[in-house]
């Protein structure tokens, strides 16, 4: 199970933004993400659950952020219902999109999964709901993937499998590098692995 910290920054002026403190695991039935959020003074800042069925399919995502609460599932789509820092107010949401994303690295390890892309296929579309900060306003966006390579890399701990995507924005054109180790984001844009504890898991 591994338990580490991502730094979380603005990945164009590299302003702090947060620290996600997070454990995740395989299990018979997917993976979960569980993770809570600080600032960078270490003030609460939210959290994230995130439950995958054995697919990559999200069965449950809970997320909190400045008193705004999201819940959501794959259902006809994806499915949500936000609700205000009061709890007056709760709106619902459909999109006929593959799966959520937002700000925390739970979500580049889901949608990998969810594509289960090799080094010889072409680039993959995926449509994506993104929930963004900071009062977690739903947006659906397009997205195309591609594994670029598989590689594995020797460490103390024994051999360290290492893919690169290649995530293009469909609607800017704009293209970014991400680097995942099992359910582990080694390296993205505005993120960086602070601290793990344990080896990444790796899903059969």
């Amino acid at each position: 199970m591994p338990r580490g910290r991502y730094s979380l920054h603005d990945p164009h002026d590299h302003t702090p933004l947060a620290e996600e403190n997070f454990h995740c695991a395989p299990g018979p039935s997917g993976w979960r993400y569980v993770s809570q959020l600080t600032t960078p003074s270490g003030d609460p800042a939210g959290s994230v659950d995130l439950a995958l069925d054995d697919l990559g399919r999200p069965i449950r995502l809970e997320l909190h952020a400045s008193g705004w609460q999201v819940r959501g599932a794959a259902l006809d789509g994806v499915t949500w219902v936000r609700t205000d820092p009061t709890g007056t107010h709760a709106t619902e949401g459909n999109v006929r999109a593959h799966a959520f994303t937002g700000t925390s690295p739970a979500f580049l390890i889901a949608t990998a999964r969810l594509l289960r892309l090799t080094p010889d296929a072409s680039a993959t579309r995926v449509r994506l709901v993104a929930f963004t900060d900071p009062v977690l306003a739903p947006r659906t966006l397009d997205q195309s993937w591609a594994l670029i390579t598989r590689e594995t890399h020797a460490t103390d701990n024994g051999p360290l499998a290492v893919e690169e995507y290649q995530v293009t924005a469909l609607d800017t054109g704009e293209q970014h590098t991400v680097h995942l180790s099992g359910d582990v984001v080694l390296s993205a844009p505005g993120i960086e692995l602070e601290d793990l504890e344990s080896p990444p898991s790796t899903f059969a």
